[in-house]
């Protein structure tokens, strides 16, 4: 068990890291002028409209991954519980019950 929840748990910081960075090389919305006036992201791999289609894509998998395997290490790292906290519970008495009295209309 500690195997699996150590392997979780770098896949966990590998995915965050992969976030943090792919956010990081995003551009904003205002930069998307500068592509349409022949700028250089225009001639590049992805093309001018390409690279932000993968990035955002790229980006989306990446914290699905970390929800995933952060709620995969709640799941692993929480205590097991034994027994349901209502059995331990008494049930409440009305104070007219106790007393032997009954309520007034």
């Amino acid at each position: 068990m500690d195997f699996i929840t150590s392997l979780v748990l770098t896949v966990n910081v590998i995915s965050a890291i992969a976030v943090i960075v792919l956010v990081l090389m995003q551009h904003g919305k205002g930069a998307d002028m500068g592509a349409a006036f022949g700028s250089g992201s225009a001639g590049s791999v992805f093309g001018s409209s390409g690279s932000a289609n993968f990035l955002s894509r790229t980006t989306g998998v990446c914290a699905t991954v970390f929800f995933v395997t952060s709620m995969a290490l709640v799941l692993l790292t929480a205590p097991k519980q034994t027994a349901s906290i209502m059995s331990t519970v008494q049930p409440a008495t009305v104070a007219s019950q106790v007393e032997g009295q009954k309520i007034p209309d």
